[in-house]
Formats: structure tokens, C-alpha cells, sequence
């Protein structure tokens, strides 16, 4: 399914040679997945197979014992055939589960309202520890998680102290141009317009 999700997605930059390379290897998946196995030897599969592998390890994120032994039972491939497609792919299997994660807790930590702590945060998203989620995350994104919290909070304060505030073309509230009156200031005239 992945594999199918690329080509529908790169098609259009695919060249005679790329449309009849992915055909096979979709053919070649297909035939694989139907007699639920995988040629380890097959180097054009190996994307498709990584692709189909971060796909299911998205779902199973938040399981404990998310791991590549897991993945590779649920894909029908041997942890080596998995560890192998994932080298055509920019990270080993456990580095993206890790980088998810991450980006899974730091999602949650961003969130204005019923933030969890970042030791909450850290064993969600199933890290040993805070102190081994925080090198983690500074390591991914250049800062401490409290930090970038602190940051967000900053923002937040001034986007909202900026929409509180007129611009320089409103009128103050509650009135008009001062010493301007117009025709409905004086009733008894009527409408001077």
C-alpha cells in the first residue's frame, strides 16, 4: 500500500524507465505480500518496505513495545530484511521511532491547555527516563524542552497582548473623530444628510 502511495504521489515525475520500474516493483510487493513473504535480495522493494514499515510504526507509537522485531513480524520480513530496507530510507529503524516520538511529545508540550509535565511527556512516548528524553529532544531540536516551552508561552503572550491592542487606524472604543458631531447627534434637526 505505501509503495502504491509513492507512485500515485511521483508519478508525474517518473520517466518511461520509472513507470515500468515502479509497475515492477509494485507487482513484485504484491506477489510478495500475498504469499506473506519478502526476497531480501530484492533491492526495489526495500523503499516500499521501509515506507510500509514507518506507516506501521506510526500506528503502534504509543505501544510500549514498539521495536524492530515487531515491525519486521508484523511485515513478514526478518529484522535484518527491515534493518536493510531502512538504509535505503535517511535513518535506521529505531532512530525514527525515536525522532516520532519526539515529535509526538513535542506536539503535547506545545499545547496551550492540559500540557502534560515533561516527565509526563516522557514516559508516554515511552523514554527511559526524563533526563534521557530531555538529551533527546535537545539533540533533535537544539533546545531543552522547558525551554522551548518557555518560548511558546512568550509568544503566545504577545500574539494575544498584539490582538488586544488598536491599530493605529482604529478609532478608539465606545467613539468616533473627536469634535465631530454628525445629523444624529441632534435629534430635533432630523437627519442632516
Amino acid at each position: 500500500m505505501a509503495h502504491a502511495r509513492m507512485v500515485r504521489e511521483t508519478v508525474r515525475d517518473l520517466g518511461p524507465a520509472g513507470l515500468l520500474g515502479a509497475r515492477d516493483a509494485l507487482l513484485e510487493l504484491t506477489r510478495g505480500a500475498l504469499r506473506r513473504e519478502f526476497d531480501a535480495l530484492e533491492p526495489r522493494l526495500a523503499p516500499a518496505l521501509a515506507r510500509a514499515a514507518m506507516e506501521l510504526a506510526d500506528e503502534y507509537l504509543a505501544e510500549p513495545d514498539l521495536s524492530p522485531s515487531l515491525l519486521a513480524r508484523r511485515l513478514n520480513v526478518s529484522v535484518r530484511t527491515l534493518h536493510r530496507a531502512f538504509a535505503t530510507a535517511e535513518e535506521p529503524v529505531a532512530a525514527y521511532v525515536r525522532r516520532r516520538r519526539l515529535e509526538q511529545a513535542r506536539r503535547e508540550l506545545l499545547i496551550p491547555w492540559d500540557r502534560p509535565s515533561i516527565a509526563e511527556a516522557a514516559a508516554r512516548w515511552h523514554f527511559a527516563d526524563s533526563s534521557h528524553f530531555v538529551r533527546a529532544f535537545k539533540k533533535q531540536y537544539g533546545e531543552a524542552p522547558s525551554r522551548m516551552i518557555a518560548a511558546a508561552e512568550e509568544e503566545r503572550r504577545l500574539r494575544q497582548a498584539d490582538s488586544h491592542r488598536p491599530s493605529a487606524w482604529e478609532a478608539p472604543s465606545g467613539s468616533e473623530r473627536p469634535g465631530r458631531r454628525t445629523g444624529n447627534d441632534f435629534p430635533l434637526l432630523g437627519n442632516a444628510n
